[in-house]
């Protein structure tokens, strides 16, 4: 009797166990998107928050897990989208994230369900991909641990996401860049690390005016993010950035860091002592804490690329058992000069493969595309533009019309392969600056290789102004062959191309004058946007949109679909 219920007991144990096992590779979220008031900086503004946070909870899972996120949309007036950035959507491009492009948005009160699968490890991110939801606080980390040994050893792991942060509301910025006259929406009040800024209440100074009861400077809300280690420990802090404008830099007083990953691929270790990241970009870097223990440090962030008016970000490095409260005893350190460009581009060059895990880029592309970042007018109103189109998302989503051939729901004219590389002046504005508008699409033939040349040329009379553009590709990771100075010279550049151990990565900077050389394949079936990463660049219409592969999938969830009519 005891043998049997023993035997018994144990088979329950075995089935549990295994229940576990599968359960723990399907990791389920539940969430609610809403408007709260938050003081981030402790400037008191509605924030869009997940489960009351922002930024919202981190995603941890382990390499193949499958996420279900069920999530709730309680923003009352707003429809709302959620981009899985840098998740490839192999097989499930449905659930891509993206309002207009690979779903319908989700309605005030409709609950939507997203499940895909996260297939490699790394770092990487979640925000709002409708509107300029993202600026308004809808953004977090995901986390994927790997199976197999990484190619570098560490004792803690940590994540900051670094933002920029503006006062008005989003529906105020959007207003000024819809609007005749144009109203750009001027440089961020703060710089935020992992949610935490510290805006001078003091400036906001009128008789009509009780500042304290919008912003106060004593909240625990807008204390410093601290980030605590053991002495003697070696961390590995994951660095993303979700500005809405700024290029940045970030740096910790005193130590070195080195660069072991970027946008979840190994790269060939470097050091560096200011790390230069873009909107969309996420990277890994290893810490010793190997200064005097008795004293904690500043870690800090800067604008680069724009004259910063906005002050630098703070956060603190606490040396265990120090009060984390204890600030530095020295100034935080100064950033980087803004307008060197010299460093910045040193670095994108400087980022390698790891020779342990490198995977050559095809030798030669089946098609080359060029793209030139404009700056237009479009029946007046101010629009960004690749090739002097700007960008239209259509009523229905692309993958919707593209798969039930609903051929009247986007322009049928193929748009631009490139400009006139010939006589295009980039360092003048061209005489006429007229662009048209509209929601074409580029159709890539399936498992094709694609190069793509970003060109960055002067952009408006404001002297001699080119803007670095992170750009961001939804879908796939691409391989980065080069960087150049100047216009890009289809003759002789190519030849510059590293084929032997370029990184790959989702999303990368053109910087001012400059061009930017990619190639990928086209082999996951769906519609898939690039675009600036920049908020309001992409907003004003700075993106393009790739289909292929249509033909291969099967019939699309019925849950995408809440804006099209039966």
């Amino acid at each position: 009797m005891m043998l049997k219920l023993f035997t018994l007991l144990n088979l329950i144990f075995i089935s549990l166990v295994n229940v576990q096992l599968v359960e723990a590779k399907i990791r389920r979220y539940k969430w609610e998107v809403k408007y709260e008031y938050k003081s981030p900086d402790c400037f008191r503004k509605l924030v869009i928050t997940v489960n009351g946070r922002t930024p919202g909870p981190t995603i941890l899972a382990k390499e193949n897990d499958t996420i279900v996120v069920e999530l709730k949309n309680s923003l009352l007036t707003e429809n709302v989208a959620i981009y899985w950035h840098g998740i490839r959507q192999k097989g499930t491009p449905w659930f891509d994230g993206t309002e207009g492009v690979t779903q319908c948005p989700i309605l005030p009160g409709e609950t939507f369900i997203y499940r895909f699968v996260v297939d490699r490890p790394g770092t990487y991110l979640y925000h709002a991909h409708y509107g300029m939801q993202r600026e308004a606080g809808l953004y977090g980390s995901i986390r994927v641990a790997p199976e197999k040994p990484e190619p570098f050893s560490y004792d803690y792991d940590r994540s900051i996401i670094l933002n920029d942060w503006y006062h008005k509301s989003t529906h105020e910025q959007a207003t000024g860049l819809s609007s005749i006259p144009f109203q750009w929406v001027e440089e961020p009040q703060s710089l935020l690390i992992q949610g935490k800024g510290k805006f001078n209440c003091s400036q906001l100074t009128a008789p009509s005016l009780n500042v304290s009861s919008f912003c106060d400077a004593s909240k625990p809300e807008c204390s410093p993010y601290v980030l605590t280690v053991v002495p003697g420990k070696t961390f590995r802090l994951r660095i993303s950035s979700l500005t809405a404008l700024s290029a940045l830099s970030f740096q910790i007083e005193g130590h070195n860091m080195t660069v072991v990953e970027a946008d979840g691929h190994y790269v060939e270790p470097f050091v560096v002592q200011n790390l230069f990241i873009y909107s969309g970009e996420t990277y890994s870097v290893l810490i010793k804490a190997d200064q005097d223990p008795s004293r904690n440090y500043w870690a800090t962030t800067n604008v680069v690329n724009r004259p910063p008016k906005t002050p630098p970000g703070l956060a603190i490095l606490n040396y265990y058992p120090n009060n984390p409260k204890r600030l530095p005893p020295t100034a935080p350190p100064p950033g980087p000069y803004w307008d060197d460009v010299q460093p910045r581009l040193n670095q994108s060059l400087a980022i390698k493969a790891h020779q342990n895990f490198t995977t050559p880029p095809p030798p030669i592309s089946d098609r080359l595309i060029l793209f030139l970042n404009t700056q237009n007018l479009v029946n007046g109103y101010r629009r960004w533009s690749v090739n002097n189109v700007s960008f239209n998302l259509p009523n229905i989503p692309y993958l919707i019309s593209l798969k039930n051939d609903l051929t009247q729901a986007f322009d049928q004219t193929p748009p631009p392969n490139g400009f006139n590389l010939t006589s295009y002046d980039i360092y003048n504005i061209p005489e006429n600056r007229n662009g048209t508008a509209s929601s074409a699409i580029y159709r890539l033939s399936f498992n094709s290789t694609v190069d793509i040349v970003l060109q960055n040329a002067k952009y408006n009379e404001n002297g001699s102004t080119s803007e670095t553009h992170p750009w961001h590709l939804h879908g796939h990771d691409f391989w980065v062959l080069g960087y150049g100075e100047g216009k890009f010279d289809m003759y002789k550049d190519p030849r510059k191309y590293n084929l032997v151990n370029p990184i790959m990565k989702n999303t990368v900077p053109v910087h001012p004058y400059g061009w930017t050389a990619l190639r990928f394949q086209a082999d996951n079936p769906g519609a898939w946007a690039f675009h600036c990463h920049i908020e309001s660049h992409f907003y004003m219409g700075m993106g393009v949109v790739f289909a292929e592969g249509i033909e291969r999938l099967g019939k699309l969830p019925s849950s995408i679909m809440g804006c099209v009519g039966h």
